[in-house]
């Protein structure tokens, strides 16, 4: 072992946790997985630890370690890490920063996002591996941190806020400078009385001194920084949008220089100055930039409409006394004060009192909740007029409004699918646009009419500056961005952002029954009273005796009657019969509830009763009779309703042309019962977990793409399973933690809204691209000049700079749009699903 560890010291070594070692030989079996590992040059396990340190050389891949332990029969998980990356312009950057972080040997994958800037990396050591990370990064030329906790958002919203006042600035700096220029030269040409008399006034070369004046001021002040980022990139082999921007400037800048200061270095008819083009392409692309900052910032409001859900101060009793504290100072188990119209700091539940809480921007259900001794209330919510106390549960991060805005986040940062093709052919796009500038001017150079130089000269400068990688590399992330904003405040959280292109394509819906589609609670549904009972009067005494017993119908039956304001009886002498029923004292009267068997025995005849049974057993209830002083009072039934927009939600999905499956452990005349209720295509009944399985794999062996809802634990293996994964947020955590959505109210009209607003992101990115791919196809060969020799046309660089612009601008605009992306309206009675 000594030996083992004997290691390069230039190399850092790697630690990570591994799950699974429960004794000595675990140790010896995974130290010998891993130093099989190609490039591993030693490894050492810490069994105390429980963590392996690994030595990194040549050829080490992190994810053949990680698969060397797995197949050792361990787990060695990668951690999730998100830095925020600085001085990004275009696609060809997230390419570039990509590579660096790969480079990293403890990194699995990378994913950077333009939009967000920033970059989500797996990696063999979590936050130990970042001064690595950073370092690759900036030796790509760009910058990176650790993304900033909690507390720091405002500093980074700082930070965006400094940059757009700094474009701001140049822009205003590079229009005024530019100005003159521009009206003296392409003024002078639109308009010969205005030559002659500049002219006049600025004899001899004068007046290109004073344009060398001011262009010179409009590049080495707000135009620097494409050259301070550009030229490092072209000079690493690793061109961007600023490399092309400083070349085509450049460009005009030096050919006007040589006729300023040498024209006898040129033909007569070359002897031409370009200051206009290189300033006003300037002034154009800050102005573009411009826009885009202030686009990108809305793009982001989604989490700081979330953050701002956050309470600021808490009241808590500590000590017998009560203290007006932060809300980060809350621990669990602190007893907190609410008084009416305060927002709920942390998650807890009621000790006492009563209120009414807006919880709509959680669950997005208009209707205020009420709250009483033991509900559940959640931090970021707003108390109505009551006041109540409760026991702090979650704090921090493990708030639901933290996680909200943590899943929010991390499916912003995601990378579909469609966004592989964009990335590959953004990896190549800047040298193409350079090796096309560079064919453009040899062209025009040996074909092109007299002055050929100068034609050479603008063509090349126009194919330059007309690109636009930046509109690629923001067409995908901006729309997820303000697709999953959207998504949050209807409900829906996309926990993995690929769900988003996966949940478009689905066309089958598979969802269980009990949870999903019924509230998961039985409930008194049906009552219906002989001649001479008063169903008031039945339905206390029937309470009173079930307050005794624990069964879950009896519970409903006891909520039933105290939601209808009566009053519930003591009972006495009570009595469960097995099988049958439950007999008792209630009020000085004998009261007796069970089953059509136990009615028989008591020797009661319940054919009164045979047409409401007949009707309660075609909606798949069951009965339930109460005899009082030896005779038949009453039928009751008692059943998991259905939650009130299960209809229509269903009839929604059908409409969208998905086919719905309902798939249930429960008996199958109240499964068919409940898909008649609703609708429902096909009904498999009476399965075990491992039958959703197989149904799931059964539909998509056939063709289908499929998409389960489900909220309990036995629905893990179904939600894991299915192309896209959706839990109910109310369901168990281990349901929520296998999903790809979660619908946070609970309510199945979300699932709805997630497919809709899928379908939505998808197209929007579509439009995206369209254009930005079109655009580029289209007019780089504009720019080159190919419409020239039949129709006389060319594109000066000057709009080709507002036309670059003005494509990332647009891609911006589009996926805006998405904000006020509208979602089927199922009627207000249902949205609250209350």
């Amino acid at each position: 072992m000594n030996e083992q560890l004997k290691i390069n010291p230039t190399l850092h070594p790697i630690i990570l946790p591994v799950e699974g070692m429960t004794c000595a030989s675990c140790v010896k079996r995974v130290e010998k997985a891993a130093a099989k590992v190609p490039g591993v040059e030693a490894s050492a396990v810490n069994f105390a630890t429980e963590t392996l340190s690994v030595t990194p050389g040549p050829g080490f891949s992190a994810q053949a370690l990680v698969k060397a332990v797995h197949d050792a029969g361990y787990e060695a998980k990668a951690e999730t890490v998100t830095l925020d990356i600085e001085e990004m312009t275009c696609a060809s950057c997230v390419a570039r920063v990509e590579k660096a972080l790969k480079s990293v040997p403890a990194v699995e994958t990378a994913s950077v996002n333009l939009a967000t800037a920033k970059a989500v990396v797996t990696v063999l050591g979590g936050k130990a591996a970042v001064p690595a990370m950073v370092k690759a990064v900036e030796k790509a030329g760009y910058k990176a941190k650790l993304q900033a906790e909690a507390g720091e958002v405002d500093a980074h919203e700082e930070a965006k806020e400094r940059e757009i006042i700094n474009l701001r600035r140049d822009f205003w700096i590079a229009l005024v400078l530019s100005l003159p220029v521009f009206i003296m030269e392409m003024g002078s040409h639109l308009y010969p009385p205005l030559h002659h008399l500049l002219m006049g006034l600025f004899p001899g070369n004068l007046l290109n001194y004073i344009q060398f004046v001011l262009a010179t001021g409009v590049l080495a002040g707000p135009g620097r920084r494409f050259f301070l980022k550009g030229v490092p990139a072209l000079l690493r082999g690793g061109p961007d949008m600023n490399s092309l921007v400083a070349l085509g400037t450049g460009a005009a800048y030096l050919y006007s220089l040589v006729t300023t200061f040498a024209p006898a270095v040129l033909p007569d008819e070359a002897r031409h100055v370009y200051y206009e083009a290189a300033v006003v392409i300037v002034s154009l692309i800050l102005l573009g930039r411009l826009l885009e900052a202030r686009a990108k910032g809305r793009t982001g409001a989604a989490i700081k409409k979330l953050a701002g859900l956050q309470a600021k101060t808490a009241r808590v009793e500590r000590d017998g006394a009560t203290l007006d504290i932060a809300a980060a100072d809350v621990v669990v188990g602190d007893v907190v004060v609410i008084r009416p119209g305060e927002r709920i700091p942390v998650d807890g539940i009621v000790i006492d009192g009563a209120s009414h809480v807006d919880e709509a921007m959680i669950s997005g259900e208009p209707l205020p909740v009420d709250k009483s001794e033991g509900a559940t209330v959640i931090g970021g919510t707003i108390n109505g007029r009551g006041s109540f106390r409760f026991k702090a549960e979650k704090v921090g991060a493990d708030m639901m409004l933290s996680q909200i805005i943590r899943m929010v986040g991390e499916a912003q940062g995601a990378k579909l699918p469609i966004q592989m093709m964009v990335d590959k052919v953004t990896a190549w796009f800047v040298p193409a646009v350079m090796v096309t500038a560079a064919v453009t001017f040899v062209i025009w150079l040996f074909l092109g009419p007299e002055p050929a130089y100068t034609y050479g000269l603008v063509n090349a400068v126009a194919v330059l500056i007309i690109a636009c990688p930046c509109a690629m590399g923001l067409a995908t992330p901006t729309s997820i961005m303000v697709g999953t904003g959207r998504a949050a405040e209807l409900g829906v959280l996309f926990r993995k952002g690929e769900a988003l292109q996966t949940l478009r394509d689905v066309d089958t819906i598979v969802m269980d029954k009990t949870g999903t589609i019924t509230k998961g609670r039985p409930e008194l549904t049906d009552i219906a009273v002989a001649d001479g009972f008063a169903e008031a009067d039945v339905l206390a005494l029937a309470a009173g005796l079930e307050a005794r017993s624990e069964h879950p119908v009896g519970e409903a039956i006891v909520k039933g009657a105290q939601a209808r304001g009566l009053v519930v009886p003591p009972a006495d002498g009570v009595q469960a019969v097995a099988g049958y029923g439950i007999a008792g004292k209630v009020d000085g009267r004998s009261v007796a509830a069970g089953a059509d068997r136990y009615m028989e025995k008591l020797g009661l005849d319940v054919s009164t009763f045979a047409e409401v049974a007949s009707r309660l057993a075609g909606e798949g209830k069951t009965p339930l009779y109460v005899a009082i002083d030896g005779r038949l009072a009453a039928a009751l039934a008692v059943s998991d309703p259905l939650k009130e927009t299960s209809v229509a939600a269903i009839k929604a999905l059908r409409a969208l042309g998905l086919s719905v499956v309902m798939v249930t452990g429960d008996n199958r005349a109240t499964a068919e019962a409940i898909g008649r209720a609703t609708g429902i295509d096909e009904v498999v009944a009476e399965v075990l977990p491992e039958g959703k399985v197989e149904v799931i794999n059964r539909l998509k062996a056939e063709g289908r793409k499929v998409a389960f809802v489900g909220d309990g634990i036995n629905d893990a293996p179904a939600l894991a399973t299915a192309d896209t994964g959706i839990a109910i947020g109310t369901g168990t955590d281990v349901a929520i933690e296998s999903a790809d959505v979660v619908l946070v109210g609970g309510d199945l009209s979300a699932a709805l809204h997630a497919i809709e607003l899928s379908r939505a992101v998808i197209r929007n990115i579509g439009q995206n691209l369209f254009w930005a791919f079109g655009y580029n196809v289209l007019l780089i060969p504009v720019a080159a000049g190919i419409l020239y020799p039949n129709f006389g046309i060319l594109l000066s660089p000057m709009v080709g700079a507002g036309a670059m612009g003005l494509s990332s601008v647009f891609v911006l605009t589009n996926a805006l749009r998405l904000k006020a992306a509208r979602v089927t309206d199922l009627g207000a009675a249902s949205a609250g699903g209350r």
